[in-house]
């Protein structure tokens, strides 16, 4: 939790007649079943065996390529040498950089600038591409003019696939024979894994080399021509059309997702404010009734002071700093709530209170009211600083005699009176402690974005540990805002001093709330059984699980190291299910503390095992102590209230989604026993059971992640789910965005070859999982667009991200604007990242 992390319906793989074997289907990505009728299913399936008879007939053993002529291929959007990632510049971009790269060499491009010349940010990949294109003009330099560039430019934007085959081609045939060894396949097997960051890959190219050959040279030749490799191109082309034709007819989609503009301007605006209220009633209620509250205050106050005696000599200045001392008083007692999580995970779990109250949002309000004491604050001090203090200094003797009695019979000469006094001296100290605390709870600190830009001593500022630390001056600016309430000026009678009356039942409950922290986490003892740190900086715990630790898949909870700090507690999603008689997390190390963490445990990692120990536990190593607070509720928690859930995850965000998808699988089986022992027994009805508030049916999951070593990180899960999902509930899509996208040349080979090897072994080369990977990253729309084509209308949809923000406000967007134009409601819900 407090770590930093980022195709279309998959399903059976259209086999081919040729050269290749057909490829299995993929047992996880099938659809879960048919929900529109047997009269649907039988168009789509005359729809896709008529689309495979089509892809059949240009599947066949293909003549001899004619470079200047074009063929079926030319349909194919494949083998993209400049795609959209790398901005799809045209010539005269081109032109624009050949002029700035070669003013200095007299209109000449060298070889080393050729990749940036032409717009392609692969540079390795971009010398291959211009070693073969010289190849191909029988050239021996390692310099070009501009003619020639636009030669080489016309070459490799051609829009005629065979075109650009036989340029993919020559960059594999080193040698220029026309013939593939295999020393050349793993050459770029390695030039492609390389570039698409696949290091997996790039230590298996002599296996994988070795496979292709198997595949493409079955009489063991000692070669495959170019013929094979178009056809293992047109394999894998096929084989995304098939998953287009796995979905319903696009007609119904086009109709269920019709929506014609309303040409009123001002119905249109109010169909997406009321859409958007529907989205964010909760938080405007909740934000109308602070402001609502602020505002009765500040009046109340200034009013009051403005028929004070008081009111003649410092004039509307007093009513301000009254007014907003009056804020102040409620919004230092509210902020606490938000962070009570005990208390908020009870009214989460126990009653009905999250209907109207936005749990889901408390950081978010917790922030809401720190900007609201910043304001209060600032309105205080000036008020008194700049105007209340000056004014009474500067008052005649006649006006400053009723004052006598507030301020002194003596009335102060200078302005140092007022700062050195009780009053003054808590107010500037509690003004300091709090903008140090709110300056480094800033983003920019807190995250450590500024860690670079910062001089040296100032670096650990910009950490979560100095955000964690200062956090706690709030203790001592709670005892001072006591005491500064106490000795007021103007008040003098106890009951007017209502600061203690503010504070008292927020103190008590979040004093509360640590002491049961305290408790809780002294009695619930884990030991670590297992530890491991796996690519990406992750370091996985796993822990024995207390008797009485009960807790909902999404949940998460606080954990502490002795050893690293014994005052600090970090929250962290909780990656095993309720089911589980173990607690599992994965931290990502993104601070000081969890790379401190992850150092410890490394440590006892490194460390190899006596003789005698075993691989049963019977002698674990002595791994670093643990204690654990929680579970605490989170917006994951509620998935069950949904027929559908659409579940994302961006890199580490993975965590709370791995859990929930572990618990569907264990609902279903529970259901599918329960049923079974209703039948065995005769039973018309069971008792009402815990499953009897489980109303998911269908899953999608969607991981995102930049590294193809963060498969390891969940890899036994993910193959475990696949095994058990025998009713195909959840839909497991991996996206590797390292990878370039499926038209980009760069990536054919690892398509082609992840075609093979999931063909031969019903594993995938990315993930070495069961579950087939998908390249760049997903179009979002596409995925809403299929959710709201497999289920009928009426469908309460649940979305829920976990990630950094920078697809929130997309998922956000699509699910009202799916839930505007069909009858299917997507509700978002967002985990605080």
């Amino acid at each position: 939790m407090t770590s930093d992390t980022e195709e279309k319906n998959s399903s059976d793989i259209v086999p081919l007649s040729g050269s290749f074997r057909s490829t299995d289907h993929n047992p996880v990505m099938e659809n879960a079943g048919d929900t529109d009728g047997s009269s649907v299913r039988d168009k789509r399936e005359k729809k896709r065996n008529g689309l495979v008879n089509q892809i059949k007939r240009f599947a066949g053993k293909p003549a001899r390529l004619n470079r200047s002529k074009s063929t079926t291929g030319q349909a194919l959007k494949g083998l993209m040498f400049i795609s959209k990632s790398d901005g799809g510049d045209g010539w005269t971009a081109v032109e624009e950089r050949f002029e700035t790269i070669t003013k200095t060499t007299e209109g000449l491009l060298i070889r080393s600038k050729f990749g940036e010349c032409i717009g392609m940010k692969s540079k390795d990949f971009a010398l291959v591409l211009f070693d073969a294109l010289a190849r191909r003009k029988n050239m021996t330099g390692d310099v070009i003019d501009k003619e020639i560039l636009k030669e080489f430019w016309e070459q490799i934007s051609d829009q005629n696939f065979d075109s650009r085959l036989m340029i993919f081609f020559d960059m594999m045939d080193k040698d220029g024979d026309g013939r593939l060894t295999e020393d050349e396949v793993k050459q770029v097997i390695n030039l492609s894994s390389s570039t698409n960051n696949l290091s997996a890959i790039q230590k298996k190219a002599d296996e994988y080399a070795a496979m292709i050959m198997e595949e493409l040279d079955p009489n063991n030749i000692g070669y495959i021509m170019v013929e094979s490799l178009k056809n293992l191109l047109m394999k894998a082309e096929t084989e995304t059309l098939a998953e287009i034709t796995s979905s319903q007819d696009p007609k119904q989609l086009i109709e269920k997702l019709k929506h014609t503009p309303d040409p009123n301007p001002l119905r249109r605006w109010y169909r997406g404010l009321r859409f958007f209220v529907l989205d964010s009633w909760q938080r405007f209620w909740v934000i109308a009734l602070w402001l609502s509250i602020m505002t009765i205050l500040f009046t109340y106050k200034y009013i009051q002071y403005k028929n004070r005696a008081v009111y003649e000599v410092l004039g509307h200045c007093v009513c301000f700093a009254k007014g907003s001392a009056e804020t102040l008083k409620l919004n230092m007692a509210l902020i606490l709530l938000p962070v009570c999580r005990n208390t908020i995970t009870w009214l989460r779990n126990k009653t009905r209170v999250g209907v109207l109250v936005p749990f889901d949002d408390n950081i978010n309000f917790h922030k809401v009211i720190a900007v609201g004491i910043t304001i209060g604050v600032s309105i205080h001090s000036i008020a008194h600083l700049a105007c209340d203090f000056p004014r009474l200094i500067a008052a005649t003797p006649e006006e400053y005699k009723p004052l006598g009695k507030y301020f002194g019979e003596e009335q102060p000469k200078r302005y140092s009176q007022f700062v050195k006094s009780t009053e003054g001296i808590t107010g500037l100290v509690m003004v300091f402690l709090m903008a140090i605390a709110f300056t480094l709870a800033l983003p920019w600190f807190r995250r450590g974005k500024l860690e670079k830009t910062l001089p040296g001593p100032l670096k650990k500022l910009a950490s979560f540990n100095a955000f964690w630390y200062t956090h706690h001056f709030f203790i001592v600016v709670y005892i001072l805002l006591i005491v500064h309430g106490y000795y007021l000026y103007l008040s003098k009678e106890w009951y007017k001093k209502t600061t203690w009356m503010y504070l008292a039942v927020p103190i008590a409950l979040y004093a509360c709330e640590r002491l049961k922290r305290a408790f809780r986490s002294s009695i619930r003892t884990v030991k670590v059984v297992n530890a491991a740190v796996y690519p990406g900086n992750v370091l996985t715990l796993k822990m024995s699980r207390p008797k009485h630790f009960k807790y909902k898949s999404g949940q998460y909870m606080f954990i502490n190291c002795p050893k690293v700090s014994p005052f600090e507690w970090h929250p962290f999603s909780i990656t095993s299910a309720p089911q589980d008689d173990y607690l599992s997390l994965h931290i990502k190390v993104n601070g000081d503390w969890t790379k401190a963490i992850k150092g410890v445990f490394s440590e006892v990692i490194s460390k190899p095992l006596p003789v005698k120990d075993t691989s049963h536990g019977a002698h674990n190593p002595d791994y670093p102590k643990i204690m654990i607070d929680g579970p605490y509720g989170a917006p994951a928690q509620d998935y069950k209230k949904y027929e559908v859930v659409l579940l994302v995850g961006l890199g580490i965000g993975a965590t709370p989604m791995i859990s929930i998808i572990k618990d569907i699988i264990n609902n279903m089986y529970a259901m599918e026993n329960a049923q079974l022992h209703q039948m065995e027994n005769g039973l018309q009805r069971e008792p009402q059971d815990k499953n009897e508030n489980f109303k998911t049916r269908r899953a999608y999951f969607y991981w995102v992640t930049r590294e193809q070593g963060s498969y390891d990180w969940f890899k036994n899960i993910m193959n475990e789910i696949a095994e058990r999902d025998v009713n195909k509930i959840i839909e497991l899509h991996n996206y590797c965005t390292s990878v370039f996208e499926k038209d980009d040349a760069r990536s054919a080979l690892i398509r082609m070859l992840q075609s093979i090897a999931y063909a031969k072994s019903g594993k995938d080369i990315v993930s070495e999982t069961r579950v087939k990977s998908h390249f760049a990253k997903p179009n979002w729309e596409e995925v809403y667009n299929k959710i709201a084509m497999d289920h009928p209308d009426g469908t309460n949809v649940g979305v829920f991200y976990c990630g950094s923000p920078v697809l929130t406000k997309e998922l956000r967007r699509l699910a009202l604007e799916f839930t505007q134009k069909t009858k299917i409601r997507f509700s978002f819900h967002k985990e605080n990242f």
